[in-house]
């Protein structure tokens, strides 16, 4: 049967299938529910949110699925030092962009206030909420984390964007990685090298991956129907994770426009862009996008630029100037066509059947 592998057996699941844990708001409790009940893994992704938001988002979780489950986290959540900008680095921002706020209307903000790493007390809670699957991107948690993760029997999954980084998980004892290729909505989750060295393709990196070790391989990126899933497990891959797809349902976080775009024209027109948070991530084109090509280090370093262009986006959604706005979207988008999570999943287990027989 295609739809048992090893990575079924790891995680509990009827099909394997992952829905991509999206951070931000972005990732909701009916979208978890409807993959996981359907036999995927449902995802949520809480690098943003409070220990207690965790606590709170996990007990409702529990009332909507008793299936296995996903929750993910950043390990490396700053790349401010000290988690602070200088005054030199703002006034240079600020010059860059005030053209923009200056449009919306709005006044430029003041300087980000420091930022204080949430990852030590999210991790806490997880361990402590011991959700059957932890996954991580920019980076891997130490050896105590990992030994933690496994004598509580919460599976771990962390995401590779090279083969050093496959490599590397492979060596820490995680139980799957993800091999997240290029064409992947969202952040690039690179971790050992500048993301402009990490731009391998998803299948390219799958086969790369699964060449030099043992550890199951989840393919992630560029993958939206049974055509991509069945190309990805002919390649090797023990799963695959789909993002955009699920991100442009309705019961994903995603505001109405958001997915309006994913099914638009302009979904056929992707770019990475640091200038929304400061670290590189792959949306639909934009008017600023396009502006900023050639300045992409004109950013203040994550997370701080995405607190200083929060109230830009407020602005811009109130008066509806989407090219201001970053709508998150893998390269995929142009073939989507499910509005239900559940139908998605349908299409997805059915069209792979028909082509693996």
């Amino acid at each position: 049967m295609w739809n048992k592998t090893k990575a079924t057996d790891i995680l509990g699941i009827d099909y394997p299938i992952l829905q991509g844990p999206f951070g931000g708001n972005f990732s909701t409790v009916e979208l978890l529910a409807a993959v996981s009940n359907a036999g995927g893994l449902g995802g949520f992704g809480a690098y943003t949110l409070s220990a207690q938001e965790i606590i709170d988002v996990n007990t409702k979780i529990k009332a909507a699925t008793n299936k296995p489950y996903n929750i993910n986290l950043w390990v490396n959540d700053s790349d401010a030092p000290n988690g602070a900008v200088t005054d030199e680095q703002y006034n240079e921002v600020s010059k860059l962009f005030k053209p923009y706020f200056d449009e919306a209307g709005i006044p430029l903000p003041a300087k980000p206030a420091p930022f204080q790493s949430r990852y030590g007390n999210q991790l806490e809670v997880v361990l402590n909420i011991r959700p059957k699957v932890f996954s991580f991107v920019f980076g891997i948690p130490s050896a105590d984390v990992l030994e933690q993760c496994r004598r509580l029997g919460i599976k771990t999954v962390g995401a590779a964007t090279t083969l050093d980084e496959g490599i590397a998980l492979d060596n820490a004892g995680v139980d799957m990685i993800i091999a997240s290729g290029f064409e992947a909505g969202g952040h690039r989750p690179s971790f050992l090298a500048p993301v402009e060295q990490s731009y391998t393709g998803t299948f390219v990196l799958l086969q790369l991956i699964k060449e030099k070790v043992k550890t199951p391989v989840i393919a992630a990126g560029g993958i939206a129907n049974g055509r991509g899933m069945a190309a990805a497990f002919t390649l090797g891959a023990d799963a695959v994770q789909i993002g955009t797809a699920f991100l442009a349902t309705e019961e994903s976080g995603a505001t109405p426009v958001h997915r309006q775009m994913l099914f638009g024209e302009a979904a056929k027109y992707t770019s990475l862009t640091r200038a929304f948070t400061g670290r590189p991530g792959r949306g639909i084109t934009n008017r600023l996008i396009k502006d900023f090509a050639g300045n992409e280090k004109g950013t203040l370093p994550f997370p701080l630029q995405s607190h200083f262009m929060s109230s830009l986006r407020k602005a811009a959604i109130d008066k509806q100037q989407w090219e201001m706005i970053l709508f998150w979207s893998g390269q995929i988008a142009p073939i989507l066509k499910h509005t239900k999570a559940t139908t998605l999943m349908q299409s997805l287990i059915e069209e792979t059947a028909a082509i693996m027989g």
